[in-house]
């Protein structure tokens, strides 16, 4: 069998990028569609789950690591994240194209997806800038905690483990109302795009917040007698 040629990094990046921001956008359809806030909490985490487990790449999933990695590493990060917008707008446009955005009421409410969307941005966007951030430094810890305890438990051959270690992190951060910058471009995109003034205060600092979450847990790991390995 020939050596298997490789792909332009950048044009995988893109693709790994693309399908989870796609991914991040099925989830949150399926949450948005659920009156159940357990069942749809539960149901968003099928998008990290596919993320993970099929190695596509989220900004939130890698943003943890860039403290132990080099330059590349950062700038390969945030093409990352350029690329889960894209996927997030991608299939945020493509439900606008169905029924499902605007006719189609969610089961025991009367409201549309796209309604929903709007009042969960709307809520968002009022937040004052220290809670939008302090939000997102939750969520980033949450994501670290699933993409690294699944990868331990999978080192571990505990896939039972290591199922229930990504699923639990994504219903606590839905519950919560933790801010997620993927899952929150793509609510922004099926709202409609509301006060571009105020996306351009809350997307940045949810972005930070992400990252300080996520590299918190390494950081402080350093300080302990129990290292992250």
């Amino acid at each position: 069998m020939g050596e298997v040629k490789k792909k332009n990094k950048w044009l995988s990046f893109l693709a790994d990028g693309l399908i989870s921001g796609v991914m991040i956008g099925i989830g949150g359809i399926v949450s948005l569609s659920c009156d159940n806030r357990y069942l749809g909490a539960f149901l968003f985490s099928l998008g990290l789950f596919a993320i993970i487990h099929f190695q596509y790449g989220l900004y939130t999933g890698k943003v943890g690591y860039i403290l132990d990695r080099d330059a590349a590493y950062v700038g390969e990060t945030f093409f990352t994240l350029l690329s889960n917008g894209i996927g997030t707008a991608l299939a945020a446009g493509l439900i606008h194209l169905t029924r499902f955005a605007r006719d189609v009421k969610v089961s025991g409410m009367d409201l549309s997806l796209m309604e929903r969307a709007q009042a969960s941005i709307a809520s968002k966007f009022s937040d004052n800038p220290v809670s939008m951030l302090v939000l997102a430094v939750f969520c980033g810890l949450m994501m670290f905690t699933a993409v690294e305890g699944c990868r331990k438990c999978t080192a571990k051959n505990d896939h039972a483990a290591a199922l229930f270690v990504v699923i639990l992190p994504i219903m606590v951060f839905i519950l919560s109302g933790f801010n997620h910058c993927v899952a929150d471009l793509f609510y922004y995109f099926l709202a409609g795009c509301p006060l571009p003034q105020r996306a351009l205060i809350y997307f940045p600092l949810v972005i930070l917040g992400n990252l300080i979450g996520g590299v918190a847990v390494p950081l402080l790991k350093r300080l302990s007698n129990h290292p992250l390995s």
